[in-house]
C-alpha cells in the first residue's frame, strides 16, 4: 500500500507533467498559427499555402480564447460552487430541468470543446444527465457570441440568426428528452469521475482541474482546426456545385461535412456564409450539427463518458440536428 509520502510524490510528479504539458501545448498552438505557413511549404501550391494558413490561423486564433473560457468556467464549476447549488437553480422534475438547462446555454459563451468538460463538471455536482446533455449541446450553438457571428457572416439575413438559434435550441431539448424516454442509459453512460483528492484546496482543485481540461481540448482544437484547413484545400469546388442541387442531399453532404472539419461554433457562421453554391437550408445544417457532433467532440465524448455513450450518442445528435434543420428550414427559410 503506498505510503501518504508517496502519494504526496506521485501527486507533485502528476502536477509538474500537467503543467509541462499545457507549456508545449500552448507554444504549439501558437507556433503553428505563426509558422503554419512555412512548415507546410513543400506540400500544396503557393494559393493552396495560403488558403490552408488562413483558414487554420482563423480557426485557431478565433477558438483559443473561448476555449480558455470554457475551461476556465469548468475548473470554477469544479472548485468553487457547491453541488448543492444546480440542484436549488434547476428545477426538480427532470423532464423540466432539461428545457431550463438548455435555454441557460444561452447566457455562457464557450465552444463546443469546453462544452464537453463543463457538461462533466455538472453531472460531478449533482445535476441530471439529462439536463447536462441539454447543456452540452444548446451552450456552444446558442450563446450571444455564436449568435452575434451568425449576424456578421449574414449582414442582413436576421432569419438565418433566429432559424440556428431556434433549431439548435430545439435538438438539445429534444435530445435532453429522449435520454429520459430510453431509460436515461444509466448502463452504458461513464459517469464522470471527480479526479481531485478530498482535502485539496479550492485553488488547487481549480489550477488542476484548468491544466487537465485545456490539455484535453487542445489538442483536439489543433486537429479540427488542420482537418478544417486541409479539407477545404482538398475537396474541388466543381464537387460543391454538383451536390448543391440537391436539398436533401446537399443538407445531408454539409451536415457530414461539419462533423469532419469540426471548425469551433465561433467560426463556423463565416465558413457557412461562403458555401453560396448552397441553399439556405443545406447552410442551416452546417451550422446546428457542427457544435454538436463533430470528429474532435466525438473523440472528447469517448475519453469523457465512455465508448458506449459515444456511439450511441453521436449518430442520434447527428439525425435529431438534420431533420431539425430541414424542418426549420422550410419553415424560416
Amino acid at each position: 500500500m503506498s505510503t501518504p509520502v508517496d502519494v504526496s510524490e506521485q501527486t507533485q510528479k502528476e502536477s509538474s507533467g500537467a503543467s509541462l504539458a499545457f507549456t508545449a501545448t500552448l507554444v504549439l498552438l501558437v507556433g503553428l498559427a505563426l509558422f503554419g505557413r512555412r512548415i507546410f511549404n513543400g506540400f500544396f501550391t503557393d494559393d493552396g499555402i495560403r488558403t490552408w494558413a488562413t483558414m487554420f490561423v482563423g480557426v485557431t486564433v478565433q477558438a483559443l480564447p473561448f476555449l480558455v473560457l470554457g475551461v476556465l468556467l469548468s475548473a470554477a464549476l469544479t472548485a468553487f460552487v457547491p453541488a448543492s447549488f444546480f440542484a436549488k437553480a434547476l428545477p426538480k422534475h427532470p423532464a423540466l430541468a432539461v428545457p431550463v438547462a438548455s435555454a441557460s446555454g444561452v447566457v455562457l459563451p464557450g465552444c463546443e470543446c469546453a462544452s464537453v468538460p463543463v457538461s462533466a463538471a455538472l453531472m460531478n455536482r449533482g445535476v441530471t444527465p439529462a439536463a447536462a446533455i441539454a447543456f452540452l449541446l444548446s451552450a456552444p450553438a446558442i450563446n450571444p457570441v455564436v449568435l452575434a457571428s451568425t449576424a456578421v457572416a449574414f449582414p442582413g439575413q436576421p432569419k438565418v440568426v433566429v432559424a440556428r438559434a431556434v433549431t439548435s435550441l430545439g435538438v438539445s431539448m429534444i435530445l435532453g428528452w429522449l435520454w429520459l424516454l430510453t431509460g436515461r442509459g444509466g448502463s452504458w453512460l461513464k459517469m464522470p469521475k471527480n479526479r481531485h483528492a478530498d482535502d485539496a484546496s479550492r485553488f488547487e482543485v481549480f489550477r488542476s482541474s484548468m491544466l487537465h481540461d485545456f490539455l484535453h481540448a487542445g489538442g483536439f482544437l489543433v486537429v479540427g482546426a488542420a482537418a478544417a484547413a486541409t479539407l477545404n484545400v482538398a475537396v474541388p469546388r466543381t464537387w460543391l456545385d454538383h451536390v448543391a442541387g440537391s436539398l436533401l442531399l446537399s443538407v445531408l453532404i454539409l451536415g457530414l461535412l461539419a462533423v469532419l472539419l469540426a471548425i469551433c461554433s465561433e467560426a463556423d457562421a463565416f465558413v457557412a456564409a461562403s458555401l453560396t453554391q448552397f441553399s439556405l437550408t443545406a447552410r442551416l445544417a452546417f451550422m446546428v450539427v457542427g457544435p454538436i457532433v463533430d470528429v474532435k467532440l466525438i473523440a472528447l465524448q469517448t475519453g469523457t463518458f465512455g465508448p458506449k455513450f459515444a456511439v450511441r450518442f453521436a449518430p442520434a445528435t447527428f439525425v435529431v440536428a438534420v431533420l431539425a434543420s430541414l424542418v426549420v428550414g422550410w419553415w424560416l427559410l
